[in-house]
């Protein structure tokens, strides 16, 4: 007999998120989780060894942002839908997750019912975005965001600084910066605070906001493509 329900690869790094999203998912019909990964390069190999034919990821995430795990698995698994699940709805993140080849973006405090619908929607060759997403989505396709003075900012910034801001933006702590630019954690701080002085720019929120809205995550992905 053959097995009509969804194929479905879930990705995040936290256990207990995982453990929710698989508890919701099996109480609708339809639904089979075929493996769990922590982790952009564990999610790679998984869907290559399953062939899901939906994949719930993070963004932010070990081994890389969600949004590099992305354009590798749409090279390595073109034919799986791809389901964005994440705490961020600035709307710049969900303009970096449809360039990575997102089908949908689904909020963590939607519904059990939304999620899978969103599975269900993805999974039928629709995109799903909830209505709030849509329509930040659409302003930022029509151009409110002001990418030229955003430019001119970046312009007074290093390109170690640049590195930084991009580590900060994807999630990393000052201690995982420092081992992938090879460079102390006391280095990564100073350029830190040299990047809110140059910025004026307080909070690690607020950098992580101008990052995404100036389309440093982009341009990461577009270089690893």
């Amino acid at each position: 007999m053959t097995d009509e329900r969804i194929r479905i690869l879930i990705a995040d790094d936290h256990a207990l998120v995982r453990e929710g999203l698989r508890h919701v998912l099996n109480e609708g019909a339809g639904f089979h989780i075929v493996a769990e990964a922590g982790g952009g390069h564990e999610a790679l190999k998984l869907a290559q060894e399953h062939q899901p034919d939906v994949i719930l990821l993070d963004i932010t995430m070990p081994e890389g942002s969600g949004f590099e795990a992305a354009a590798q698995l749409r090279r390595a698994v073109p034919e799986a839908r791809l389901l964005f699940l994440s705490i961020h709805d600035h709307v710049q993140y969900v303009v970096e997750a449809v360039r990575a080849g997102a089908n949908g973006y689904l909020l963590k405090d939607a519904t059990p019912a939304e999620l899978r619908d969103a599975v269900r929607a993805v999974h039928a060759g629709d995109s799903f975005f909830t209505a709030r997403i849509a329509k930040q989505l659409t302003d930022a396709l029509r151009g409110t965001l002001d990418r030229n003075q955003r430019q001119a900012t970046l312009d007074l910034l290093t390109g170690r600084e640049l590195e930084v801001l991009r580590g900060i933006a994807e999630g990393r702590t000052n201690r995982e910066i420092a081992g992938d630019l090879g460079i102390s954690r006391r280095t990564v701080e100073s350029h830190r605070e040299s990047l809110m002085r140059k910025l004026r720019i307080r909070t690690v929120a607020g950098l992580t906001r101008f990052a995404l809205e100036s389309g440093l995550l982009a341009e990461r992905v577009s270089a690893d493509e």
